[in-house]
């Protein structure tokens, strides 16, 4: 059986990639607007002005810093097992983080989630077994704006088992958040050891890291949470309109990560992570479902790869407002390449609408999309001593395979057979059953899998725990008690 692999990159294009990105580290440097991350530099051997808040970083600390990341790391399920794997060529799937709005069954209109939107989303994605994590897929309405980080964590670690990709909004909530995750693992030696949860850190394009992003960064790097770099240029807008001018942007603005990281934490786990896109100038859109989107995607991955760093990717994604064919189209490529890829960690089952908006329909979709694609990825098994040779001369002409202990013994290996979300009847069969299109039948398939839902294990302690730390960060700003959530 064949390794399936895609580059679009030579040796030699990643080798000039990275020595641009160097260059531009250098000079014009990295503008970073936390001053102990300054210090830090400047203690290390860069040149800082401190008017202008740009660290110019010599190569050498750049080679250093690589020197201690890790090349692998595990994200671990609430039972302490190895959950996904972050390095070499394994592939993971998570549900698209952060969206503002979610799409309603039925609706061609989107509107602002609140909490049991996201209950809602987080069970489903626990009982979707092709998902390796969830995610904080939705900024609920129905809170303070201040929380609406945390909160999004403390719903997850109440209503999933499964690793967690999520992020901080603020400097303050990221120390709340600690909490929550220390309060699930019993320690804070006991999730150092098995990290629940990955944090996404966005540097802001071009070659700029904010005070909250960056002490984001620092805090994780210090506590030895896993960081993920989200650098995000877009082609033509916030970086060139070139895609390798992209990809080069995109190595600057996270080996700069790397070092700002390992100098916090030598050996603390960060992860070669984006989300950039083309940029179409006649719209004034960032449209993920492009076809550039992706290939600046696989690209930024091959070069983080070449460092033999652990990597992740938004794609998957579609930018389509309803679930219709363009859903089915962006989205399965995206998933399908960036599987090709061997990004380790794709998020964006379930997106829409540039990355703004989360569907449950469409997540189920994206759940037989991640199945079929990790089926390819499984190739042709020519392991047996005859491929086909005995049987079909003990079936002969004319013969007939159903029946044989051959077909009992390969099918179900051989086939992935798909839920009810995708429509293999015969017409009449599918009339019969009342003729649905594909999101009707995934809203019917979300109501069956939110049924079968089970909570996890959490002993009552901790629950309240959870809910006390939650609710004494939100009552400065005015919340008195938890929302209520149904279903």
């Amino acid at each position: 059986m064949a390794t399936i692999q895609l580059r679009l990159l030579s040796e030699e294009d990643v080798r000039r990639i990275l020595e641009e990105a160097y260059a531009l580290l250098e000079e014009p440097g990295v503008r970073v607007y936390d001053p102990e991350a300054l210090e830090m530099l400047e203690g290390a051997g860069a040149r800082v002005d401190g008017e202008t808040r740009t660290a110019h970083i010599p190569a050498q600390m750049v080679d250093r810093a690589l020197e201690t990341v890790p090349r692998s790391f595990y994200l671990y399920d609430l039972q302490g097992r190895p959950a996904v794997h972050y390095g070499g060529d394994d592939v993971h799937f998570d549900p698209g983080s952060a969206a503002i709005y979610i799409l309603d069954y039925g609706s061609t209109r989107s509107r602002k989630p609140v909490t049991a939107d996201l209950v809602a989303l987080l069970k489903l994605a626990d009982v979707l077994k092709e998902l390796d994590a969830v995610s904080t897929a939705l900024v609920c309405s129905d809170v303070p704006r201040e929380i609406s980080d945390l909160y999004r964590l403390y719903l997850a670690l109440r209503f999933t088992g499964k690793p967690v990709v999520t992020g901080a909004f603020a400097i303050e909530t990221w120390e709340v958040m600690y909490r929550l995750l220390v309060a699930v693992a019993g320690s804070e030696e006991a999730l150092a050891a098995r990290p629940r949860a990955v944090f996404d850190v966005c540097p802001s394009p071009p070659l700029l890291w904010s005070e909250i992003t960056c002490r984001n960064l620092v805090d994780c790097a210090r506590h030895n949470v896993p960081a993920e770099f989200v650098s995000m240029p877009l082609a033509g807008a916030t970086g060139p309109a070139t895609l390798a001018g992209s990809v080069v942007q995109h190595a600057a603005e996270s080996l700069s990560g790397i070092v700002i990281g390992q100098l916090a934490n030598p050996g603390a786990p960060l992860v070669w992570g984006g989300s950039p896109a083309a940029f179409d100038m006649r719209t004034g859109t960032p449209p993920m479902g492009a076809i550039e989107t992706m290939m600046i995607d696989l690209a930024y991955a091959q070069v983080g790869k070449s460092l033999g760093l652990p990597t992740h990717a938004y794609m998957g994604m579609s930018d389509a407002k309803v679930l219709d064919a363009q859903v089915g189209l962006e989205s399965a490529l995206g998933t399908l390449l960036a599987a090709l890829g061997g990004i380790n960690m794709v998020s964006g089952a379930g997106m829409l609408d540039f990355e703004s908006c989360q569907s449950l329909e469409k997540l189920v979709i994206d759940h037989e999309i991640i199945a079929m694609v990790r089926r390819f990825l499984r190739g042709i098994d020519t392991g047996e001593p005859s491929l086909g040779l005995e049987i079909i001369r003990q079936v002969g002409h004319r013969g007939n395979f159903l029946v044989t202990q051959h077909t009992r013994r390969h099918f179900q290996k051989e086939l992935y057979l798909p839920s009810s979300v995708i429509d293999r009847d015969f017409r009449q069969a599918w009339e019969e059953k009342g003729g649905l299109d594909a999101a009707a039948r995934a809203h019917r398939r979300v109501q069956e899998l939110l049924a079968v839902y089970q909570p996890p294990a959490l002993p009552d302690e901790v629950v309240a725990e959870l809910e006390e730390i939650t609710l004494q960060a939100g009552r400065p700003y005015g919340l008195e008690h938890l929302p209520v959530w149904y279903g």
